[in-house]
């Protein structure tokens, strides 16, 4: 967990493949812990290609049933289906913005979101650019992302910096990208 804190969680995402892998986990660990999925990210790789959104929107039935067979992976074909069906819709996104990065960073202006009640340890698990991005996903037809699942992702992938004002990546990302402080 330490690892994926100081070298990955928080730090902006401007990558389209790095976005849907974050997007990914974040759909197979609905009503899981983080931890789990941290250890199951190498059966995830192999079993999403390498989070390969265009080949995992091809999946059918067959890689489907290959998924469940897999040791080591979640077994829950509902969320396998939300991880196929969310990669269709993420081209669909990147075919009308550009990119999923242009997309998801423009709900912020591209610039990281410092809520200074926050930096106290108020952090909510959901918030009202959380919904805005959850209800929008969804009139897209983007599966197993509610405003909580989504208002991880945008911790994840630096949209949200909710690290604590003591932790040593707080200063060192608000130095490093554009902020707004609310």
């Amino acid at each position: 967990m330490q690892e994926y804190h100081d070298s990955e969680w928080g730090i902006p995402v401007h990558d389209d493949k790095k976005q849907f892998e974050f997007m990914m986990m974040e759909v197979m660990q609905c009503g899981l812990n983080w931890r789990m999925m941290l250890k199951k990210r190498e059966v995830f790789r192999q079993c999403f290609e390498n989070f390969d959104f265009d080949k995992v929107a091809q999946y059918g039935e067959d890689e489907i049933n290959n998924i469940l067979l897999t040791g080591e992976m979640i077994k829950s074909r509902r969320k396998i289906e939300a991880v196929i069906n969310n990669a269709k819709k993420f081209q669909e996104l990147i075919e009308e913005y550009g990119s999923f990065d242009s997309y998801i960073w423009g709900f912020t202006d591209y610039k990281t979101l410092v809520y200074t009640d926050h930096r106290f340890g108020n952090i909510p698990a959901k918030n009202s650019l959380s919904d805005e991005i959850s209800r929008e996903l969804k009139k897209r037809g983007f599966k197993f992302l509610g405003t909580v699942t989504v208002y991880s992702h945008l911790q994840a992938c630096g949209i949200i910096n909710d690290h604590a004002c003591d932790c040593f990546k707080y200063e060192e990302l608000i130095n490093e990208s554009p902020v707004i402080y609310k």
